[in-house]
């Protein structure tokens, strides 16, 4: 099995969702792993030291904070970000995500004269937003670029931002409590209008 159907394996064990949802189909190596793997986020990890740990952490709940519904660290989205980057990154897209998180670790305190985690809200916006600048002719950027695989050159803040959404729309607190979940709808109704403040819905925890 290579990595890429390792990653479609992983999308159904955080997700719950069939291959069919997912939009595509399982050879009997992938059936077989499914059928005997562990509970992917209980995995133990230890990738990040314990300051990255406490970066990472922040960066995500500044990507997904907590308002009147859970926020990333909520969701365990940090946790999900260490096993994808110690287990599902390539060797290309791990170099460039620990070369980033390398960059922050240390470049931050000099310029700002403490740690990600530690400074003011306002002032980790501002460094994720110069993130966000500085990688912005990256074709992650694209427009409806949703449908497709992990983009492996893509720079470290669009690594970090799809890890975090992957990780906090299959979590049980993103499902169920930001998007809406059915589990029984008993009837399919593909064309239903979204009022201005409903969310997405979710079909299957």
């Amino acid at each position: 099995m290579n990595r890429r159907e390792f990653l479609q394996c992983a999308a159904i064990l955080v997700s719950g969702s069939s291959a069919a949802q997912l939009g595509f189909s399982l050879n009997e190596e992938q059936k077989v792993y499914l059928a005997t793997a562990p509970d992917f986020n209980t995995t133990p990890v230890n990738y990040f030291t314990p300051l990255q740990r406490k970066i990472i952490a922040a960066m995500v709940e500044v990507i997904i904070p907590r308002t009147d519904t859970p926020g990333a660290i909520d969701a365990g989205v940090p946790v999900f970000v260490e096993l994808m980057a110690s287990q599902w990154l390539n060797e290309e897209e791990a170099a460039i995500f620990n070369a980033g998180l390398a960059d922050i670790e240390v470049r931050i305190p000099l310029a700002f004269g403490s740690p990600f985690h530690a400074l003011v809200p306002e002032q980790q916006l501002e460094i994720m937003q110069a993130l966000e600048d500085e990688a912005s002719g990256s074709p992650w950027y694209d427009f409806g670029n949703i449908q497709r695989d992990f983009v492996s050159d893509a720079p470290f803040i669009c690594q970090l931002k799809e890890l975090t959404i992957w990780g906090f729309f299959t979590s049980r607190e993103g499902g169920s409590q930001v998007l809406r979940y059915d589990p029984m709808p008993m009837y399919f109704d593909g064309n239903i209008p979204l009022k201005q403040n409903d969310s997405s819905w979710l079909t299957v925890l």
